[in-house]
């Protein structure tokens, strides 16, 4: 086809003006937009606090982590939990499986609701599988097992309510326990709703991964500020962590020196006036209680969770 003839059929359809002349050749000149200069992020720099300890409990069985209630903190090591009374440290029963049995692994315990809901898995077997269970906190009985299989997002190590679903962290480790093609930068955060079917997830923030390698988190839940606050394995520092306005990376917004050796801890939820958290010292075989210092989020990028 010509371009005279292109032009009748234009014109035929009502094509006229800049667009029909384009085909004649004629040039049109177009200005150049200015260029578009991005800024350098800026990441906060966290805060440095420090807990105070307000008392310290003699329990053998605080090797893994701890769980509390009103009354009584509940010492975790592995394959048994055992129950204490909070007034004077007098241990008042406890629940077992057999060693080498069906649960090997408990991680940390959360106290909710008359039950203490347990993160457990087969470490330092491979591939990694992980477990819930759940034990009557009354009668120090197991009540029920909720078996998440094999999973992708590593070893189950802790998890909180979030609304009416859960958050969890997921460890991976460079050496025992770990994959070579999966070392412990892996280690994240997965979101669940009410039936463990996964939502969403985080990854955590290189400041942070740095300081637990080459473990993960060991402990993590919900402040009452909405912030969620990670301990790793042995370093006695507690890391606060905030929810980005956007993107899939939580902000390290502080650091909270803490006088324990790592491991599961729990914040004491029955007085919303303090901040009050209960962690273990795994040399000493003991539970300490600490009072945690406000945390100002001063990123505005930074959100807590709820």
């Amino acid at each position: 086809m010509t371009i005279v003839a292109l032009r009748h059929g234009l014109a035929v359809l009502g094509v006229t003006g800049a667009f029909a002349g384009d085909f004649s050749g004629q040039a049109h000149a177009q200005t150049m937009p200015p260029r578009i200069e991005l800024q350098a992020y800026e990441a906060t720099v966290p805060q440095r606090l420090v807990a105070q300890r307000e008392r310290e409990y003699v329990a053998p069985e605080a090797r893994q982590g701890v769980a509390v209630d009103e009354r009584h903190f509940y010492a975790v090591v592995n394959s048994l939990v055992a129950k204490y009374e909070r007034a004077t440290g007098e241990r008042l029963g406890y629940w077992s499986s057999p060693r080498g049995g069906l649960i090997r692994h408990i991680n940390s315990c959360l106290s909710d609701q008359g039950k203490l809901w347990c993160a457990n898995s087969n470490f330092p077997e491979t591939p990694m599988a992980s477990s819930v269970e759940v034990i009557d906190s009354r009668t120090m009985s197991h009540v029920a097992s909720h078996s998440l299989g094999l999973t992708e997002e590593g070893s189950l190590t802790f998890f909180d309510r979030l609304g009416e679903g859960w958050m969890a962290g997921f460890a991976h480790y460079d050496g025992e326990g770990g994959h070579t093609f999966k070392p412990a930068r892996f280690s994240g955060i997965a979101l669940y709703d009410g039936l463990w079917r996964r939502t969403g997830g985080y990854a955590l923030p290189a400041t942070v991964l740095e300081r637990m390698a080459p473990h993960a988190a060991s402990g993590g839940a919900f402040g009452p500020d909405g912030l969620l606050y990670l301990m790793g394995h042995d370093l006695p520092e507690l890391y606060v962590l905030a929810k980005p306005s956007m993107g899939p990376v939580l902000i390290h917004v502080a650091t909270i020196e803490m006088d324990v050796a790592g491991q599961a801890f729990s914040w004491d939820k029955t007085d919303r006036a303090t901040r009050r958290i209960f962690a273990i010292n795994r040399p000493t075989g003991s539970v300490r209680v600490f009072s945690i210092p406000e945390v100002i989020l001063s990123d505005r990028d930074a959100r807590p969770f709820f």
